[in-house]
């Protein structure tokens, strides 16, 4: 698959009109993605499953730069998932190398138009060198103000909500927290998403009915939101029309 799919631009052109982003008035903090499609994209269109995830990865940039002037301030996207691993050994190898070279083509324009790279999971079982550029661009996109762009790569919320047990009880044995304190708030604490705190809405594309693993805890109550899509057809009038049902959706924390 030619990499010229992830050179896109460095500067963002406006890509909604006036009129319509005058015309949103709640709009999600963050957003949670779950970019589901792309093999069965590429199998329908006769093509090899990596088509469909290069594809997807540029979906991935045009979604970012559409979330970014919504005003969306979190978007954390489901990239890799600790399932992923048991899929076939040359898809998986393919998978890191897109990857590294995602980051790595974007990192220029993520610096340039405000996009702060973060992840979520466990990052030491990645191949050295997809590490390395993740870390890279984590480390040069800090300063953006733009938009926070969360990756969660070899990421399953069971495995998020154990080392975040492990870290609570490495903690009371050291004395450094007491176990009368622990509540839904100090478990909170202790997750990968601490730092940006829970979905206020989830995308899923491909029309299936399922969270997959993917923020378990941090979903209790986030307004969800499933569309028939394939991720690489997914645009940016896709992302519009889901933040307007957003918005006339009544938000009641479960009462």
């Amino acid at each position: 698959m030619n990499s010229a799919l992830l050179k896109s631009k460095s500067v963002e052109e406006a890509i909604y009109s006036e009129e319509e982003l005058a015309a949103l008035h709640r709009i999600p903090r963050h957003v949670a993605l779950v970019m589901d499609g792309n093999r069965r994209w590429a199998k329908q269109k006769g093509f090899p499953s990596l088509v469909g995830h290069w594809l997807g990865a540029e979906v991935l940039t045009q979604t970012v730069s559409a979330a970014k002037e919504i005003g969306i301030e979190t978007l954390t996207v489901y990239a890799f998932s600790t399932e992923n691993w048991k899929r076939a050994p040359v898809e998986v190898a393919a998978l890191m190398r897109l990857l590294r070279t995602y980051v790595l083509r974007r990192e220029a324009a993520m610096i340039q138009n405000g996009v702060r790279l973060h992840t979520i999971g466990d990052l030491t079982k990645l191949p050295a060198e997809a590490r390395r550029a993740v870390e890279q661009v984590k480390w040069s996109t800090r300063a953006g103000i733009g938009i926070d762009l969360v990756l969660a790569l070899n990421y399953g919320s069971r495995d998020e909500m154990c080392r975040a047990l492990k870290g609570i009880t490495t903690d009371c044995m050291k004395g450094e927290l007491d176990p009368d304190a622990i509540d839904e708030e100090m478990i909170g604490r202790y997750l990968d998403t601490a730092p940006w705190g829970d979905p206020d809405l989830l995308i899923r594309t491909g029309g299936e009915r399922r969270l997959s693993n993917f923020l378990l805890w941090q979903l209790s109550y986030t307004e969800i939101t499933v569309v028939e899509t394939l991720w690489p057809d997914f645009s940016p009038k896709h992302l519009l029309h889901q933040i307007k049902e957003f918005q006339q959706r009544e938000h009641r924390l479960g009462t």
